[in-house]
């Protein structure tokens, strides 16, 4: 069975992505989203470093939810940034030590960070123990990494570590 389907929940995923972007229920889209959720993961399995196991998947979802209330709200910070001018923004990096230890973890924290408008993911030691983030308006490191951890990284290490 994980020889033809080795990644069962990111097929499921994949096949729900494609039907939202296709904005069609009809069985040929449905059919076209469940061939691509199945050839996908098939055809990438070897480039996997390790098998994802989702121990939680309802604090996944919370994650995910998280993730997408904080997108919005920082789009509007930084659309007030733009408007409010240069001399208000307080760039800074920030090194923000890592409790995650699977490489999938890692990667998503990075690639949250990365998508939330505002920070960027710049550097990760080669060690996997801290992570450099760059904050385009950072009153306070300390609380960015605070949150960070609080709200990406432990809900990943629960979803992905079984803590």
């Amino acid at each position: 069975m994980n020889r033809w389907l080795p990644h069962p929940f990111l097929s499921l995923l994949l096949a729900f992505i494609w039907v939202l972007l296709a904005n069609s229920l009809s069985p040929g889209q449905i059919a076209l989203g469940v061939l691509l959720g199945w050839l996908i993961p098939l055809f990438t399995s070897r480039f996997w470093p390790e098998r994802t196991i989702i121990h939680h998947p309802l604090t996944l979802l919370g994650f995910v939810l998280i993730v997408c209330g904080d997108i919005l709200i920082a789009n509007v910070q930084v659309a007030w940034l733009i408007i409010r001018g240069p001399r208000h923004i307080r760039p800074a990096f920030v090194v923000v030590p890592l409790d995650l230890r699977s490489e999938i973890g890692i990667s998503l924290l990075a690639n949250t960070i990365s998508l939330t408008p505002g920070t960027v993911s710049s550097w990760l030691s080669p060690d996997r123990r801290f992570l450099v983030v760059q904050g385009l308006d950072v009153p306070d490191p300390e609380a960015l990494v605070a949150v960070i951890k609080r709200r990406y990284e432990t809900p990943l290490r629960k979803v992905f570590e079984s803590c």
